[in-house]
This record gives C-alpha cells, structure tokens and sequence, in this order.
C-alpha cells in the first residue's frame, strides 16, 4: 500500500488562512490566491470516509488541470499554475454558492428521485416511461445550494433567482457556461469510448467576471458510462459499467450507511480502498488518454512544499 495524503497543515512564512473542505485543503494567502491541495480523502453522501485512498488526489488534480485547459475557451476559469501533482495555484474568487448539476441523463441522485415515484427535481420535470440510466430527452440542469457541512440540497432555478443567489441574467450566463461545458465534456468522453451522464460545475466571482473554480469532470464530480455496449445492456436492463465513485456508494449502502441520521460508515477493508484506487487511476488513463504517473508517496507534504517554494518566489512571495 503507498502513503496517502488524508490531511495537510503547511505553515506557510506569511499571512495565510486555510480551509478544508470533504476533499480539499485550501489556503488563502494574503487575499490573493489560493493554494488548493487535493487531499486523498473520498466522501459519499457528503460524509467523508475514514479511510483515505491512495492517489487519489493526483487523479483529482491532473484530471481537473487537463480538463480546464481544454475548455477555456468556452468561460475562463481559476487556475494560475499546477506546481505538484497534488496542487494547483488559482486565482481567489469569490465562491457562488450553487452547484450546478447537468444531467444527461437519469442515473445517482435523479434515478433514485425517479423511483421514489416523483417526475420532479429541482423545478425540471421528467418524463414518464424512464429506467435507470435511460438518456434524457436533452441535458438538464438540477441545482443544489453548497454546504461546508452536511448535506446540499437542492433547489429550483426560480428559488435561486427568488433567494437572491443570482439573478436572472447572472443564471442565464452560469447555465450557458454549464451546458457549453457539458457539451464539450460529452464530446470528449465520446472521443474516448465514454459516456458523460452527469456531472457539476462551480462558479465564482473575480474582476466582476463570472469564472470557473473547483474541479470539473472527475471521478469525484462526474459518472462516465462505457460507450461500448451500453445500448444493449439497457435493453436487457443490466447494470451499466461506469467509471465514477458511484461503486463506493453502492458499496455503502449494501453495508448499511446512505449518510442518513444514526447511521454508521462501515470500516473499508484493505483490498476495496485499492480497488477504489485502481479505479480512480483507469478513469483518469480513460478519460484523458493519458498514462497515469504515480507521483512521490514517501512524504507528499514535503515533496508538495518544495514543488511550492519557487512558484510562489516568483509571485513576490517571501520564504
């Protein structure tokens, strides 16, 4: 088994702050930018989990780096640099708090709404005669509002605009953003054997511009389908094989956790925490046609503060 990366606290020779989210350490440094190291820590039903998952973070990362430089042309987004596999340099905005979920379609959260017996999510209504995991007619958007702590929840569009989140013109550009992204995302699974069925995007404010931040098109955000096969699997109604971490759901919820109150996250035995590993590290080969290069796991907290030093020198910082 290789180290994992399940917290960091970098004590940076100038002002900072740092915030950890479920995956990420984020520190501010003097207001104006942000270091945000991908922890390897995995979270499911917005509880994280004990056990942290090797390389996990790395995949998050690059994944993430090679899908914003592929689509800054459609909105520019956060990032300034990627000094380490594990960490990207990005401007400081400020955060919208609205996830905006685009599903094409019905699997996760959507599908298990769907089942319940309800034809509604977030204000979007869905039609009648659905399986899991069936296309939708075209891509929607589902909303949820972001929580440091606990559950997201969703929320309409019409509830956003009424809540004063955003109003009308500033959705109209995140949802151009979102669907553009999700379009391009579609092709390029496509171009790879895949299928993008959903996925979420965040968005901020900097320079009075609307920007892209977080990650986009991961494991961690995103379900990807395998291309091949999958009409006749859903004519058999078989289960689809995808690449996200909705196994590490299903894997809860056969073992008694849905993040529900009173409920207990079951402990990962050794081989599944590889196996998410491994799974982790084909999605990134899959999605970006790349091989994966498993960085330095002797002590990622010093290998990341070295890659850190000259980056930050050359941006007027001290050490």
């Amino acid at each position: 088994m290789n180290d994992a990366l399940k917290s960091t606290d970098f004590q940076f020779p100038f002002k900072f702050e740092k915030y950890s989210g479920k995956v990420r350490d984020v520190y501010n440094l003097m207001e104006e930018c942000l270091v945000i190291v991908a922890s390897d820590r995995i979270s499911a039903f917005d509880v994280i989990l004990p056990e942290a998952i090797p390389f996990k973070g790395q995949v998050l990362n690059q994944t993430a780096a090679y899908f914003l430089e592929a689509t800054k042309d459609i909105v520019r987004n956060h990032v300034i640099s990627i000094p380490d596999p594990n960490v990207t340099i990005a401007l400081k905005a400020k955060s919208i708090p609205v996830e905006v979920v685009v599903r094409g379609y019905l699997a996760g959260h959507a599908s298990r709404t769907y089942e319940s017996g309800l034809r509604e999510l977030c204000g979007v209504k869905f039609p009648e005669g659905l399986k899991e995991n069936d296309r939708l007619p075209e891509p929607v958007i589902t909303p949820s509002t972001k929580s440091a702590i606990g559950h997201d929840e969703d929320i309409s569009v019409n509830e956003i605009i009424k809540s004063g989140l955003l109003d009308a013109d500033e959705w109209a550009e995140i949802s151009h953003y979102a669907l553009a992204l999700f379009a391009r995302g579609t092709q390029m699974a496509a171009e790879r054997g895949l299928i993008l069925a959903d996925t979420k995007y965040e968005f901020g404010w900097y320079d009075d511009r609307i920007i892209l931040i977080d990650e986009i098109h991961t494991p961690d955000s995103s379900r990807y389908f395998y291309l091949d096969g999958f009409d006749e699997r859903q004519k058999k109604g078989e289960a689809q094989k995808q690449l996200s971490k909705e196994f590490v759901r299903i894997w809860l919820m056969q073992n008694g956790f849905q993040g529900k109150e009173g409920q207990k996250v079951p402990p990962m035995p050794a081989e599944f925490v590889n196996e998410i590993s491994t799974r982790y590290i084909e999605l990134y080969d899959s999605v970006t046609g790349k091989k994966f290069v498993r960085a330095e796991t002797g002590n990622i907290s010093q290998r990341i503060m070295n890659n850190l030093e000259n980056p930050l020198k050359s941006m007027g910082f001290r050490f």
